[in-house]
């Protein structure tokens, strides 16, 4: 086993480690011949830490020369990493720490690393793209396609099927060439981690860490929509997303780059109805097309009045609405009874109300965070 060293010149004034300091932390990847623990090998591990007293980024590289002491390459790993409290890795949780632990219990000393990871906290950056995926719309959600997003230079073009190869041509031969290659492609990926932390910015976008700056309703302009109206919410965010994001559907759209984000949301300007819970106790007029409370429906002919149901127990009011998909501000109105969709009336109290407009702008940004396909019709 050899093991490598290196310092990186990096600016991290832009990340943010409120949540795990950088003296606490450790980024690591590994490299291996397979997916099975079994029957393949664990050939080099990289961590990348931060050195208070320098002030600089650096790396070690644990790399097996030799394709047998993998005992060693571990436990170099663990004895290193039991000095940190967190971990980040891309995910680490799905392949690098479950290929690790088997490779203990191989080995014999899973206890030793059980231990150490028990103690540690983990951060899958790969996990928290996952459930940012439909915003991000990249063709997948690989680690160089995550770092392209995101404006991250990588020098190494490998695949991992291209460095299997490599590595038993470096078995045979022992070049320079072979052995540069492999270091460099596990070095970009664990430097790649540390820019990779921004991806952190938009969950926590969506986890409804802005300020509302202004809300205001203001004609669509659509051409083929005539007299439209949309509410315009303009958010503040006190850290800067590196990459644009956007999307939406007719009804719901999103923008939000640097330190702003926007909601567009087509406002409803129609009748609604209000659909009374406890059916019961109403009668339903037809005539009207509305129902009414028991206790006054003595004044009307018992002709003109049946006993209501849910489906058209109601009220109706004409005005300006917004959409909601679940039952967040009240109270609320629908078209119709069985819809999804509620609505509710634009007040000008609502439009006072920080604290409502916030609870609603992350609603609407989570609604827009799980549709499946973002377009504007």
């Amino acid at each position: 086993m050899k093991a490598y060293y290196n310092k990186y010149e990096f600016n991290a004034d832009n990340i943010d480690f409120t949540d795990f300091p950088l003296r606490e932390t450790v980024f690591f990847d590994i490299e291996t011949t397979g997916f099975s623990p079994v029957h393949t090998k664990l050939y080099l591990i990289g961590c990348l830490y931060y050195d208070q007293k320098n002030k600089a980024f650096n790396t070690v590289q644990w790399f097996l020369d030799d394709n047998s002491n993998e005992r060693e390459l571990i436990l170099s790993f663990i004895e290193f990493i039991k000095n940190y409290k967190y971990i980040v890795h891309f995910n680490g949780e799905g392949f690098d720490i479950p290929y690790i632990t088997h490779k203990c219990r191989l080995l014999g000393i899973e206890d030793s690393l059980s231990r150490i990871f028990s103690d540690l906290e983990s951060i899958d950056l790969y996990k928290i793209c996952q459930t940012l995926k439909n915003i991000l719309k990249l063709p997948s959600l690989k680690q160089k396609a995550i770092e392209e997003f995101l404006g991250i230079s990588r020098k190494d073009t490998l695949s991992g099927g291209e460095l299997i190869k490599i590595y038993d041509e470096y078995l045979k031969n022992k070049t320079n060439n072979s052995l540069a290659l492999l270091i460099l492609h596990n070095l970009d990926d664990i430097k790649g981690l540390v820019g990779l932390l921004e991806i952190i910015k938009y969950k926590k976008l969506f986890d409804g860490s802005f300020d509302i700056h202004s809300i205001s309703i203001e004609n669509a302009g659509y051409a083929h929509k005539d007299n439209m109206q949309e509410a315009i919410i303009e958010l503040s965010l006190n850290y800067t997303l590196p990459s644009r994001i956007s999307g939406g559907n007719n009804i719901f759209y999103m923008t939000a780059f640097d330190n702003k984000a926007k909601l567009k949301i087509a406002v409803y300007t129609n009748e609604l109805k209000f659909f009374y819970p406890n059916y019961k106790d109403y009668y339903y007029l037809p005539k009207e097309d509305c129902s009414i409370h028991k206790s006054v429906a003595f004044y009307v002919d018992k002709n003109f009045r049946t006993q209501a149901k849910a489906a058209n127990c109601y009220s109706k009011k004409t005005g300006r609405f917004l959409p909601q998909t679940a039952e967040i501000i009240s109270p609320y109105f629908k078209i119709e009874y069985n819809d999804k969709i509620t609505y509710f009336e634009i007040t000008d109290e609502f439009l006072k109300d920080v604290a409502n407009i916030k609870i609603y702008s992350l609603h609407i940004l989570k609604t827009i965070l799980h549709l499946k396909k973002h377009h504007v019709t």
